[in-house]
């Protein structure tokens, strides 16, 4: 049973540049989040590697640190036309593009029998919020097949992470934000980071209201 008299833990995460990808708006989230704690809970941030291999142990010691309740990842969608909420994850890795160690996965699963996962974040009071902030927001069956999907299904598999095991996970994917806009990236959507800030706080504060009103039979 959950302990209802401290502070719900939530753990945010982003990612750093990626082939491909020279900046990540993710990155300069988490650093716009630290030092931020929304009312009833200890908030903690991290970076993660862009790295098949580490992504999972990074996740394992930060799991068996500071056991979040809630685990909200974030990552970088050039394709995203505003905050991409991810329905689900599934038990493949498959990119022709490397990760920063420069391995490239083909189409294998993550873990050998295990099922795809549906993300545990109430998606649907997320987007209305964001709709009523005027914040442009859509949905995904498909997180992909690079480190976004391989976190997502880490966070919420219980196949794979014995120290990692939040009761409430998901992953939400973003566009670029307007200043990184490059070259040949015109047509593109972007947000501004007075949007992507207030977006992620209200990514957080749902899940926060969420986990705080489920019964306490279901923690």
């Amino acid at each position: 049973m959950r302990d209802r008299d401290r502070p719900a833990r939530i753990l945010v995460t982003g990612f750093p540049a990626f082939p491909g990808a020279p900046d990540n708006p993710t990155e300069w989230l988490m650093g716009a989040l630290a030092g931020w704690r929304p009312a009833g809970a200890d908030l903690a941030t991290a970076v993660l590697p862009v790295d098949f291999i580490a992504a999972p142990s990074v996740l394992e010691a930060i799991g068996a640190d500071y056991q979040p309740d809630i685990a909200i990842h974030f990552g970088l969608a050039l394709a995203a036309k505003g905050f991409r909420l991810e329905r689900l994850a599934k038990n493949r890795c498959y990119s022709s593009t490397p990760d920063n160690r420069g391995e490239v996965r083909s189409d294998d699963p993550i873990v050998a029998g295990a099922s795809d996962c549906v993300a545990t974040l109430p998606l649907d009071m997320i987007a209305e919020r964001l709709a009523l902030a005027d914040l442009p927001v859509e949905w995904s069956d498909d997180a992909g097949g690079y480190l976004c999907n391989h976190v997502m299904f880490h966070a919420l598999s219980d196949r794979v992470a014995k120290d990692y095991s939040p009761a409430m996970a998901g992953f939400v994917h973003v566009p670029l934000l307007e200043r990184m806009r490059g070259e040949g990236q015109g047509d593109c959507v972007t947000l501004t980071e007075s949007q992507l800030l207030p977006g992620a706080q209200i990514v957080i504060g749902s899940a926060l209201t969420a986990y705080r009103s489920e019964s306490p039979e279901k923690g």
